[in-house]
């Protein structure tokens, strides 16, 4: 039996993996998980409560309360929480920080992990969060765990929220990328780290193009499974 096409990728905030899975699969012609979303939609079905974001209780009811979902339009993933699109809305610094915060406790992430496996049995698939390649696809055909210097990582999301309008200072998008390391590597529960067999892709130095490159050679080697040439999921 042909093994399904399942593709996990990690990382820490800031290296680019949501945009850079979003081209990689478009091109495979498979669907793209995006869990940190997921996770932000956690984080701010809890805001909303106006919940603690250290009452673990409080915090892990109120997300198995939440319905949270994703549903699929032209190959891109738009993400839901009680039936509201909040794709946008979970974009924002606050919603990274609460995602990071709420996602300690062990309650949250096996919620997470149970509804992530659920929709990588049966379709093929590329996932990316921070605990992919080491919990919720250990038998994944392809790791890969993509990272880029603080710095590098400050700067693309300072960039991001200038194209945004937004206001922003580089200093303190370190300092807070600095602090999300420390505590999703540090954390108890499926801290990040790069999986065992993952194929390690620094993209400090790299532009977008050639991070999807990277990645889609890597698939290629594993797998046989080559880019659909001028063709979007």
């Amino acid at each position: 039996m042909t093994q399904l096409l399942t593709i996990a990728v990690d990382g820490p905030v800031g290296a680019g993996k949501s945009t850079v899975s979003d081209e990689v699969a478009a091109r495979l012609g498979i669907l793209h998980l995006d869990t940190g979303a997921m996770y932000r939609a956690a984080g701010l079905a809890v805001s909303r409560r106006k919940i603690g974001r250290d009452d673990e209780a409080a915090v892990t009811a109120a997300v198995a309360e939440a319905d949270i979902s994703v549903r699929y339009e032209n190959g891109r993933q738009i993400t839901l929480l009680d039936g509201e699109d909040v794709s946008t809305a979970i974009r924002t610094q606050e919603a990274g920080a609460m995602a990071s915060a709420v996602s300690r406790f062990p309650g949250v992430r096996r919620q997470m992990v149970f509804l992530q496996q659920q929709m990588a049995k049966t379709t093929p698939m590329l996932l990316d969060g921070r605990d992919i390649g080491t919990v919720v696809l250990k038998d994944a055909p392809v790791k890969i765990y993509l990272t880029a210097a603080p710095e590098a990582r400050a700067m693309r999301r300072l960039r991001q929220l200038e194209e945004k309008g937004e206001k922003a200072d580089f200093a303190a998008i370190l300092a807070e990328v600095n602090a999300r390391d420390r505590q999703d590597m540090n954390r108890e529960i499926d801290p990040l780290r790069q999986a065992e067999d993952a194929v390690l892709v620094d993209s400090s130095e790299m532009d977008f193009e050639q991070m999807v490159e990277a990645i889609l050679r890597i698939v290629e080697e594993k797998t046989g499974v080559k880019a659909r040439k001028g063709v979007r999921a």
